[in-house]
């Protein structure tokens, strides 16, 4: 499921964002792309999760002095099990033999041996004249010729209308001080092929070999020289110290880009990655405008009144033709908020502050982007189908809030976005929002640009999942009662009843709650497996959604940000809600019974918000002890025998978590199963826990 890009020493801050932002356009959703550090290359147990691992631009000295020795040691052990190792220009030299980089220049030259090795002989660079470090007065539009025979993954664009077929398939790619892999041609017998020529004359000696592909035990290599993941849309266009070329430079590589974005989906389908074929642009879609909606009018009001008070927002000091529009700059994002009093806001006039994808300069940091908010004022008016194509608010609403029913809260009141950059970041990293916000309100989004896991983790979130984010305010005084930490496994939870109680015989399907914030669905693959004989068998459960709390705290309450992301109709990376109910239509069909419906985005959000604030509701009076029973009946773990690896691979059997802190009980047990009576409680931010395999594996901290 993951492709790790290193963004450790050495690597540049423009390199890993021009990295991470293509692979995720390219690779999602069937891969997360996640930024690692050395430290967590090291350390953490990576490799049985990970598809690629990716070094970037930069310089690699740096690279040696992080990860010499076991760094590179379980780099070469994962790529020789099956991995795939992909090096873009200083992540090149770093995976060959031996670097040769300005030998001739003593104040540039680095020269020596590599332990990685992946490519057999001499990178020697630079290629072309004029590289300054930190500097764009050496780039240029290098023209990179394709070996075509090589790269059958180029069919993938074959629907495009601007990748001709033609016997040389030629691309301007961006380039800044990258080698040439010497000798190339002559190293065929060591398993080295050469995907693409530098198509003009080098000036280092050695060939023209600019990218390179190896077959290392059972996985591979792609080492290239130039900066073919570089989009010109995202190059710097408007910096003064740019030299006086670079425009004409990115005009060059616009031209060529749908060829370049061809090569790249070519050369990640050469490492057997499944790449998105129907993406035409790998720069993301910028955020679109935001509509902020309530069942309920007195609340949308009281809301409205109380942003108006918040400190910093501007009523003045930007265009606002209207007079209806207040500006709110918050920790990490700022915010346009559009009242609609009688009618929906215009978007036009609102959507022409936003930077389009043919902008001068695309923003790198989509955090920065201007937000739009259209506020409507009341629940007569809300945005129609043609505004919110992928959400339909009056089902949701009809959902959550049926004539006649009692109060809700949860839910109630929703911040919806076509495109967000994501749910959690909007609310949690902008305090002074936040701060004003009700327990209840939610952020939504259809489609996330940099959704927020675990650890850090960003990551692409596509059509088809239910990403939200609900703002619970979480006072001190109960937490006696109530622990805040318990509130991730009560959103666990209560998920996972929803999807139960969706509807009659949706308790059929095999949903359960994996320690500390994971929800896994039995696959339909396997029991097709066992029932075929087939081996190996695939995973018998897989991730379906994923629950992260983020906490802030003033005036004695917590402010929690309970984020969710559930897997509803989009099948990759592993499968989904509605793949599950296909999957039980089938036996349903046999058996002559009824078939259920697949579930729908708005119905399964509400309900979930229903059953979660009922919930919530019981756990402020009672504890978690109130569900301690449910939780149990609904989880992976019950009596599983795992080992201890913190402990010296001491074997233990799982009893529970603790009702103080929720942390995971384990109880020492001999081979034969009895207990010695030792236990041990386990932290969920100190573990990752691997059910599948039986084992218990500590993350060393990062």
């Amino acid at each position: 499921m993951n492709v790790l890009v290193y963004a450790g020493p050495g690597t540049t801050v423009e390199s890993v964002a021009q990295c991470t932002t293509t692979l995720r356009s390219l690779l999602s959703p069937n891969y997360a792309v996640l930024t690692v550090d050395a430290s967590a290359l090291i350390n953490e147990p990576w490799p049985p999760t990970t598809s690629l691992v990716v070094i970037p631009g930069g310089a690699d000295l740096p690279y040696c002095r992080a990860l010499n020795g076991p760094g590179n040691s379980k780099i070469t052990s994962f790529v020789r099990a099956g991995g795939a190792y992909l090096g873009f220009c200083a992540g090149g030299y770093y995976g060959s033999s031996r670097v040769e980089f300005e030998e001739n220049d003593s104040s540039y030259a680095v020269v020596g041996p590599r332990e990685l090795a992946f490519y057999p002989g001499i990178n020697r660079g630079t290629a072309f004249p004029g590289f300054i470090y930190d500097s764009e007065s050496g780039a240029r539009a290098a023209k990179i010729k394709v070996v075509k025979d090589e790269l059958p993954g180029l069919d993938v664009d074959k629907s495009n209308p601007h990748v001709e077929e033609d016997a040389e398939f030629e691309f301007a790619s961006y380039y800044n001080g990258g080698g040439v892999f010497v000798d190339a041609d002559s190293l065929k017998d060591k398993n080295v092929t050469i995907l693409a020529r530098y198509a003009e004359q080098v000036k280092v000696e050695g060939g023209d070999a600019a990218v390179v592909h190896i077959k290392i035990g059972a996985g591979a290599a792609i080492l290239t020289g130039p900066h073919p993941e570089f989009s010109p849309k995202r190059l710097r266009k408007t910096d003064p110290q740019l030299p006086p070329f670079y425009g004409d430079l990115v005009q060059k590589l616009l031209a060529d880009n749908s060829r370049r974005l061809a090569f790249m989906k070519a050369i990640l389908v050469k490492l057997r990655l499944k790449v998105n074929v129907a993406v035409t642009e790998d720069s993301p879609p910028l955020p679109t405008t935001l509509h902020l909606t309530s069942g309920y009018h007195a609340d949308m009001a009281s809301l409205w009144s109380s942003i108006k008070s918040v400190e910093g927002l501007l009523e003045n000091g930007f265009q606002d033709p209207t007079g209806k529009k207040l500006k709110l700059v918050g920790e990490n994002d700022t915010f346009v908020f559009g009242e609609s009093s009688d009618s929906p806001f215009h978007l036009g006039e609102l959507s022409a502050q936003l930077p389009s994808a043919e902008a001068e300069e695309f923003p790198n940091d989509l955090n920065k982007v201007v937000k739009d908010v259209v506020v409507y004022n009341g629940n007569k008016y809300m945005p129609t189908l043609r505004q919110t194509p992928h959400f339909d608010h009056a089902l949701y609403y009809h959902e959550l809030i049926p004539p006649n029913s009692p109060r809700q809260t949860f839910g109630s009141m929703i911040l919806y976005g076509e495109v967000v950059t994501s749910t959690s970041t909007m609310l949690d990293r902008n305090l002074s929002l936040l701060r004003h916000l009700p327990t209840g309100f939610t952020a939504v989004g259809t489609v996330q640009v940099a959704g927020r896991g675990r650890g850090g983790n960003v990551w692409v979130s596509p059509i088809g999942l239910l990403a939200f984010s609900i703002v619970i305010r979480h006072p001190v005084a109960i937490t006696p009662v109530a622990p805040v930490v318990f509130v991730q496994y009560l959103a666990s939870l209560a998920i996972v009843e929803a999807i139960r109680t969706y509807g009659a015989g949706y308790d059929e399907l095999d949903v359960r709650l994996k320690w500390p914030n994971d929800i896994y669905a039995r696959n339909p693959a396997y029991d097709e497996a066992v029932a075929e004989g087939v081996t190996p068998l695939p995973s018998k459960y897989l991730k379906i959604a994923g629950i992260l709390v983020n906490s802030n705290f003033a005036n004695n309450e917590y402010l929690l940000v309970v984020g969710c992301g559930i897997n509803t109709a989009n099948e990759a990376p592993t499968t989904s809600l509605n793949t599950l109910v296909a999957a039980a239509n089938v036996k349903r069909r046999r058996e002559a019974r009824q078939t259920l419906e697949l579930f729908k985005i708005e119905k399964l959000f509400a309900k979930i918000m229903w059953v979660f604030e009922r919930m919530y509701n019981i756990f402020k009076v009672q504890g978690f002890h109130a569900f301690e029973d449910m939780y149990y009946a609904r989880w992976l773990h019950t009596n599983a025998i795992v080992r201890l690896e913190m402990y010296g691979g001491t074997r233990a059997k799982i009893k529970g978590i603790s009702m103080d802190y929720g942390m995971l009980v384990a109880e020492e047990v001999s081979l034969d199963g009895v207990s010695t009576g030792k236990k041990f409680t386990l932290q969920p931010d100190g573990n990752s826990f691997d059910m599948l395999k039986g084992l218990l594996k500590k993350k060393e901290s990062v």
